[in-house]
């Protein structure tokens, strides 16, 4: 069979305030936004991968089955930039050797775990 394309990726997330959110990810994390479909709105994160956020008052948030990992070598830049403009982090990054990568957590407005992160693989 004819391997059939896929030219983009878009994760999509419900959220309970849009606002805080983009502003998080627009101000915060500097991701461009791709689309602003008014109750819904699309980052890009890098290249063809996407992420999107929808308001949705009544949505339950899944945030405790939810990573949103941000892959970058200046993970330790990224942290104290992040941390300047005050976002809280449970912890300094710190390698995770089971995984092998250098990362480190903060929650987004919604509770979402954001994780930036740095392979320590050189295979990846």
């Amino acid at each position: 069979m004819e391997k059939l394309p896929i030219y983009q990726q878009i994760t999509f997330l419900m959220v309970k305030d849009l606002e805080a959110t983009a502003h998080f990810y627009e101000e915060l994390l500097e991701l461009p936004l791709a689309v602003d479909q008014g109750n819904c709105r699309i980052y890009r994160v890098v290249g063809d991968a996407y992420i999107g956020f929808c308001e949705r008052p009544k949505a339950v948030v899944a945030t405790g089955n939810v990573i949103v990992t941000l892959v970058t070598p200046e993970v330790d830049a990224w942290y104290e930039r992040l941390r300047e403009r005050g976002v809280q982090f449970g912890r300094p990054p710190t390698v995770n050797s089971t995984y092998r990568i250098y990362h480190c957590f903060a929650h987004d407005p919604d509770g979402y775990l954001v994780e930036i992160q740095r392979f320590l693989d050189p295979t990846f």
